[in-house]
């Protein structure tokens, strides 16, 4: 339901299926066939902008949660494709435009306008701006805003406005969706990045400063995993024990050559948190068992040969590699980084707290005491899998 108050822009935030075109075009159908529309007028003028005009037409007007298919039969309008608008018996009138073309914009003036998937626009500012001059009859033209959200600026911008109202709904709000659908999104998305924005409606933006970006770890996934030549458990062991210990980050990844090229693939998150080291030793076996791993790296800079001895009494047996940190976190993450954007890392699965870890990670205000331990894992597996395998002639600045 529309928000009450003196509002400019109603935006309404929300996932896939939550219900948003639903919502637009009741508000449409309520301008239109009130009472009085326009007082002594006898006519509405409504603008309907899309990403496309197919999206116009096969979403707004003739989908199912469309104008035509919420209309009675006494209130239907009919829509003239060559024209590109909706005609309703009242005589109220609705223009079809398309983000591709925001000087359509220019000439026509509206009451009304209902904005569908704001943040697909091709061009953005462009149209709201072309739009914002249009909405110039009646006593209070308005405009409702039904989106997905993206962190684009012109989204930021319209949430900053006073005269806008936020509404939010999230897909599993719609209870008449199917409960297979339902079911199965929650457990491939719930709580990753995708999952919140597509699914949730959040607004969730990349830290200025962060070494990975949301859109950069989301391209990431890669579902179907090839047969590995080589898998390691890198384990990032806490300073110190109990409930507010740092975390204990063991990360699986593993590595396939395609065309004398290496790409890596993060097959498993294991980390623990305010365990004891023999708890945390056990986890790693495990892992390391689980996923047949060759080599167990361990960094050794708060514990040193402790580390090897915990790591040993969990399991004689397993090759253990310690590794000394001589750099800044941040600059041994950095080359990981760049993998990524190369897309030489894969994840095999949705890992939502390492990939917050990763996308706030070097971002301005970080703070050191937050410490990545996830990711200094993470960064110890890939290095080891792609960065230190490296041959060839190397140079090193002394």
């Amino acid at each position: 339901m529309p928000p009450p108050g003196g509002w400019k822009t109603w935006l309404l935030m929300g996932g896939r299926g939550s219900g948003k075109t639903r919502a637009g075009a009741e508000w449409i159908r309520a301008q239109v066939e009130g009472p009085s529309p326009l007082a002594g007028r006898g006519c509405h003028r409504v603008a309907l902008v899309a990403p496309t005009l197919l999206d116009a037409r096969e979403v707004m007007i003739e989908g199912e949660s469309g104008v035509r298919r919420c209309s009675p039969a006494s209130h239907r309008p009919i829509f003239s494709v060559s024209r590109r608008r909706l005609e309703w018996p009242n005589g109220a009138v609705a223009y079809v435009f398309s983000s591709e073309d925001p000087d359509s914009l220019r000439g026509p003036q509206f009451e009304s306008a209902w904005c569908d998937e704001f943040c697909s626009w091709t061009h953005v500012e462009r149209t709201r701006d072309m739009l914002r001059f249009s909405l110039r009859l009646g006593h209070q033209p308005r405009m409702v805003v039904t989106t997905t959200p993206r962190p684009i600026m012109p989204l930021r911008e319209m949430l900053a406005d006073p005269l806008t109202v936020t509404s939010r709904a999230k897909t599993a709000d719609n209870r008449l969706l199917a409960k297979a659908f339902l079911t199965e999104i929650e457990h491939r998305y719930g709580g990753t990045f995708l999952g919140r924005q597509e699914l949730d409606g959040e607004l969730i933006e990349d830290p200025v400063g962060a070494l990975w970006g949301r859109h950069q770890v989301a391209n990431a996934f890669a579902a179907d995993v090839p047969a590995l030549d080589r898998i390691v458990v890198a384990v990032d062991p806490p300073a110190s024990v109990g409930a507010g210990a740092a975390e204990c980050g063991i990360v699986v990844a593993g590595m396939q050559m395609r065309s004398q090229c290496a790409h890596a693939w993060v097959l498993a998150d294991r980390s623990l948190q305010g365990v004891r080291p023999e708890a945390w030793a056990q986890a790693v076996m495990k892992a390391y068992e689980d996923f047949d791993a060759d080599q167990i790296i361990a960094e050794a800079n708060q514990g040193g040969e402790m580390v090897r001895t915990v790591l040993g009494l969990a399991n004689p047996d397993a090759p253990i590699k310690l590794v000394h940190a001589s750099r800044g976190k941040h600059v041994r993450a950095t080359p990981v980084a760049a993998l990524y954007e190369q897309r030489r890392v894969h994840h095999a699965g949705r890992f939502t707290i390492l990939e917050d870890q990763m996308c706030t990670f070097g971002a301005s205000g970080f703070k050191a005491k937050n410490s990545p331990d996830r990711v200094d894992a993470l960064v110890w597996a890939i290095t080891a899998l792609i960065l230190d395998s490296k041959n060839g002639p190397r140079l090193r600045a002394l």
